[in-house]
């Protein structure tokens, strides 16, 4: 099948690859000229560099005869009038300053230009039919607005299908090619006849449960999934976290494993963290919220939710002055990740972001960044040319150099890598000295670095006060 891919982010190009993969023809339309030119450059550290994604730079380059990335217009209306499928892989961010109303002029605006270009598709004859799949998160009734749009600009011959993505970023390609559920939300059995053929890999699979349901109902699900998981982080951020953080002689690690022990009790999201960022979680919860009271509902647990993710970070940073006493102004901080999360350049609602906007508030004299992949992305956040306090930040290639002369170190994303600092910590810095572990990362060392004079503020622990050395 010829695959027209709309958007050239983390779901659309690891679609797309994966589509290539399977045997099918795809081109990845996207503005951005120099994304563009990074995914087609058949370069590992280049494709890493613009989206860093387990084995995606591989699929890319293994699978170049079969997939085709552009910013040219002309090009993606000359393949349409082959296309058997278009994927919508567009963003959909929460408009700024609402409470979780979302922003889709981007999908709109490309639904706009592509029902111009299906009217003239064949010499104007659109005598093939030809698919609109919906990849990206959108409001329940969103499809009703899709046909509208197609409608008006005289569209025929094409059915509209959500088909919503369920990624895990970092392991975006391995969920791409192993997914645990495929869902498809079609009206009629033609559109399922295609979705079946396209998705033939994955309908023949024993190991894959593929859903077929109406559109509403898939774009439902995908919402009401992300919301079930972000939920259960907050659950255990606000509850299980606190108690351990509020008690003395608690350790978080021994109460999750009494809890995991459970077969009622699944161990996904048992694990605490300074906050729950990225693209997906905190957005749909918002827009969840947002439909569901727009229907007359109520979205109270929703909404908390959301409240208890911002108090978590909140309250982490709180502790640098309620508990260590500690003095963030004129200090040297050492900032550990700026990804949301292991395994990605992401750092959309990263913690990272407002750690440094709170340290920078705070008077902080440099605030030294070491992440493995994401320090490009982190930059574009604080470009010094927006905000001349943003010089003040600094990017480092090593775990070492970014402990050189510093006062406190603050742990912000879970890099298994991470997991060794304590050793390089005591072996670069001299107590008294803080460290912010906002991941657990070092939770086997604290005692010896407590003991080495260290004082440590964890999530999911009480205060550790360095000891005498």
């Amino acid at each position: 099948m010829n695959i027209l891919y709309i958007g050239a982010g983390f779901v659309g190009t690891c679609s797309a690859a994966v589509s290539a993969d399977s045997g099918h023809g795809a081109l990845v339309y996207d503005i951005n000229k120099e994304r563009i030119r990074k995914l087609s450059s058949g370069k590992r550290d280049v494709i890493e560099s613009c989206l860093f994604e387990d084995g995606l730079a591989e699929l890319l380059i293994r699978c170049k005869k079969n997939i085709t990335f552009t910013n040219s217009a002309p090009e993606m209306k000359k393949f349409i009038d082959r296309v058997d499928a278009i994927f919508m892989c567009l963003p959909t961010p929460e408009k700024a300053g609402e409470e979780g109303q979302s922003n889709l002029s981007y999908y709109e605006a490309a639904c706009e230009t592509l029902a111009k270009m299906l009217s003239k598709r064949q010499g104007g004859k659109q005598s093939s039919y030809v698919v609109i799949i919906n990849k990206s998160t959108l409001p329940i009734s969103m499809i009703d607005r899709t046909k509208e749009i197609l409608e008006a600009h005289k569209v025929k011959n094409f059915g509209i299908v959500s088909n919503p993505e369920f990624l895990v970023e970092g392991k975006a390609v391995y969920d791409s090619i192993h997914p645990d559920r495929v869902v498809i939300g079609a009206e009629n059995e033609k559109d399922f006849k295609i979705m079946r053929a396209l998705y033939q890999r994955f309908y023949t699979s024993s190991s894959v449960k593929y859903i077929e349901v109406n559109p509403h109902e898939a774009e439902a699900g995908k919402l009401l999934a992300n919301f079930m998981l972000f939920s259960r982080l907050a659950l255990c951020f606000d509850v299980i976290g606190r108690t351990c953080e509020s008690f003395p002689r608690i350790s978080f690690e021994r109460v999750r494993d009494i809890l995991k022990i459970d077969p009622r009790i699944a161990p996904w999201g048992l694990y605490d963290s300074l906050y729950a960022g990225g693209s997906c979680f905190i957005k749909d919860a918002a827009s969840l919220a947002y439909q569901l009271e727009s229907a007359g509902g109520n979205a109270e647990l929703v909404r908390g939710v959301l409240g208890a993710n911002n108090y978590q970070l909140d309250h982490f940073l709180s502790r640098i002055h309620a508990e260590a006493h500690a003095i963030i102004k004129g200090v040297r901080i050492a900032l550990f990740g700026a990804a949301f999360k292991q395994h990605t350049n992401d750092v959309r609602n990263s913690g990272a972001i407002r750690a440094t906007e709170f340290f920078l508030q705070e008077g902080a004299q440099e605030i030294k960044v070491y992440d493995p992949a994401a320090t490009d992305e982190f930059k574009r956040v604080f470009n010094p040319k927006k905000d001349a306090q943003y010089k003040k930040i600094t990017y480092t290639k090593s775990e070492d150099a970014c402990l050189k002369s510093t006062s406190m170190a603050f742990i912000a994303t879970d890099w298994p890598q991470f997991q060794s600092l304590a050793e390089i910590i005591q072996k670069t810095v001299k107590a008294p000295y803080l460290i912010m572990d906002g991941r657990r990362m070092l939770c086997n060392s604290y005692n010896n670095l407590q003991s080495a004079g260290f004082s440590i503020i964890a999530v999911g622990s009480q205060f550790m006060k360095g000891k005498k050395v």
